[in-house]
This record gives C-alpha cells, structure tokens and sequence, in this order.
C-alpha cells in the first residue's frame, strides 16, 4: 500500500505493508527513497505494521522551500506519524536515515517509541566536516547526460552492484538532483550522539559487513553500552534491498525480544 499524509504543498510520500502488530516507522538513506525499503515490506508485514517514508524531497514527498537541518525533516516526519493516527512506534533507519530516526525519537518524548534500530550512524565530528566539504557538492544538469553518467560510475564502486540496484539509486538520485545533497549536507552538519546516549528504549546496531559506517559501530557501543550489535556478514549496505528477509527476521525478533520496548 502506498500514501500520502499532510497538507497539499509539503504531503509526504509512504509505502506501507501489514495490518497487526507493533509499528515500525523506516527511515531512508541520502539521497535514496523508501523504495530501497520495498523488497523488505512484505516480509515485515507478517508480523508488524510497517511504514517506510520518503523523507521530503526525496521520492514522491514534497520538498520544502529550502535546505532543513535533521531535526527539521524529523519534525516533518512525526507530524506524517502522527497524521496515520500512530501512537506508539518503533523507528528504523539507514545512514541518514538513522540520524532521523534517533532524531524522531528524541522529538516524540518518553514512551511513544519502543525501539530503534539503526544502521550506519556517522559519529566522528571530524569525518562528518570532511564529508561535509567534499562528499556532496552542489552539481547541475549536463546538457549531454555527464552527470548521469558520473552518478552510474559512482554508485557501481559504492554500493558493490548489481545494475538493477544502482540503476534504482541513479534514477532516485537524478529525480531530486537540484536537491540530491540537502539532506546529506544536513546529516554532516549533525550531531546524533546525545540522542543515542539518551534515546529511551532499547537500542539494535543491525549493519553490513561492508558498509562504510560499519567501523562506527565500536563507538556507537561505546555510547549506548547496552545496545545489541548484529552484523550481517557477505554483503555491504542496502540490506532491505539486498537480503529482505533476513533483514526484517533480525528487525522483528528484534522487536518481539522487548515488547513494549522493555529493556
């Protein structure tokens, strides 16, 4: 199922799957769409309500009318969870996503979400400064398709293949590209780490072998030291896309081992 929430002019795009169960909100990567998410869905549909949001202006959201800061686009989440009527939550998220779900969490206030599961939080100040300045500068439109062509040669090194997934992260990209680095931009300039130390409930590190962050995750634990940490082993980033149903096994039992988000 998919939907919009909001008013007309900033409504925010979302893919949903399951009718019972706990509620777990997914949050995407920079500068990606709830689609890397759309592989996952029906596997976490069995046992949970699950909703996968475009972060606005990426996807199908609308975008706002200038670069936000990371509590800004969290702001604009929870008032689309709040919209679907929902009122105890748990928030999953990727890279960005991750600091928008901490960030989500920390908006929402003690009891409404249960659990966080994160992947790949950027947590060194000086990495995310050198990111800032270099990682995702302002580009334009090449009249003869250069910057098609240097997004497919990029995303073919970074995300390790196949074609059919960086096909869908070029063709994600080059529909927000006069914005692709707003939110990425607003993710260097973020610091997630009180909101990890202090975030309410129970706390799951699920990450890649080969994903980039994977090496924060030692500092990650070091933060929040009763996080669990599982690391899934033979492949790099995307696990929605990549292994779905391992990735919502991990995340549900998750779930299920602290109901109500008990610790």
């Amino acid at each position: 199922m998919r939907g919009y929430v909001g008013p007309e002019g900033a409504q925010i795009h979302y893919r949903a799957s399951g009718t019972a169960g706990p509620v777990v909100a997914l949050f995407h990567e920079s500068p990606q769409a709830s689609n890397v998410f759309e592989p996952a869905l029906p596997a976490l549909g069995r046992s949970l309500r699950a909703f996968a949001f475009d972060t606005p202006g990426y996807g199908l959201s609308d975008p706002p009318a200038a670069p936000l800061e990371i509590p800004d686009y969290a702001r604009l989440l929870l008032c689309a969870i709040d919209a679907l009527g929902i009122e105890e939550f748990a928030v999953a998220g990727q890279h960005t996503g991750a600091s928008l779900a901490l960030e989500v969490a920390r908006l929402a206030g003690p009891g409404r979400v249960t659990h966080a599961i994160l992947s790949g939080l950027l947590l060194d100040r000086a990495e995310r400064e050198e990111l800032g300045a270099s990682w995702a500068p302002d580009k334009r439109v090449d009249a003869e398709g250069g910057h098609l062509r240097d997004l497919w040669a990029r995303y073919l090194v970074l995300w390790e293949r196949p074609p059919d997934l960086v096909n869908l992260a070029v063709t994600n990209i080059a529909s927000v590209f006069e914005r692709y680095n707003w939110a990425y931009n607003a993710a260097f300039r973020h610091d997630p780490t009180g909101a990890l130390r202090t975030v309410p409930c129970p706390v799951l590190l699920l990450t890649a072998e080969r994903d980039m962050l994977a090496r924060w995750d030692e500092r990650a634990l070091s933060i929040r030291p009763d996080a669990k940490a599982v690391r899934l082993t033979g492949t790099t980033g995307q696990l929605p896309w990549r292994v779905p149903e391992e990735f919502a096994s991990v995340l549900s039992s998750f779930i299920a081992e602290h109901p109500g988000g008990a610790p």
